[in-house]
C-alpha cells in the first residue's frame, strides 16, 4: 500500500476537486466561475503533491525548454479564464498546453489504466483500442524540441 503524507493527501483532494469543478464548468456550458475555481484548486494542489521546488522546476520555461510552448499555453489559457472570462477559448488553449506538457507521459498512463480491473477491459474494445494506439503512435513519433 502506498503511504501518502498529509500534504500529499491534501494535494490529491485539491486536484480531485479541481478536476470536478473543471468537469462541471465544462458540462454547464463553460461556466467561467466553476472553471476559475477548478483552475485555482489545480494550481494550489499540484505543489502539495510533488513539492514546491519540483513544481517551480516543472513549470519553469527557462529550465524546461522542451515544454515552453505547453507551459505558455497552459498559463495563457488560465489567464484568459481568470481575467477575461473567455472560458471556452481559455480552456481550449489550456488543453493544448496540457497535451503538449504531458503528451509523452500518455502511453504510461494508458498502460497503467489497462491494468485496472474494471477500466482495463474498456481499453481493449476495438474502437477505444484503435484510438489509444493512434494517440500512442503520435506521441512516440513526436520529434524532440
Amino acid at each position: 500500500m502506498l503511504n501518502f503524507s498529509d500534504n500529499m493527501k491534501i494535494g490529491i483532494l485539491m486536484v480531485a476537486l479541481g478536476f470536478l469543478f473543471l468537469f462541471l464548468g465544462m458540462l454547464l456550458f463553460f461556466d467561467a466561475g466553476l472553471l476559475t475555481i477548478g483552475n485555482a484548486l489545480l494550481l494550489a494542489g499540484f505543489p502539495f503533491i510533488i513539492g514546491w521546488q519540483k513544481t517551480l522546476v516543472f513549470f519553469n520555461p527557462i529550465k524546461r525548454r522542451d515544454r515552453v510552448r505547453g507551459i505558455l499555453c497552459f498559463f495563457g489559457g488560465i489567464l484568459l479564464v481568470f481575467l477575461f472570462r473567455w472560458s471556452f477559448i481559455g480552456m481550449m488553449i489550456e488543453m493544448v498546453g496540457l497535451a503538449d506538457m504531458f503528451g509523452n507521459f500518455l502511453p504510461n498512463v494508458v498502460d497503467t489504466l489497462r491494468l485496472v480491473p474494471y477500466i482495463g477491459p474498456l481499453f481493449n474494445t476495438p474502437a477505444i483500442n484503435w484510438l489509444v494506439e493512434r494517440v500512442r503512435g503520435a506521441t512516440k513519433r513526436r520529434p524532440p524540441v
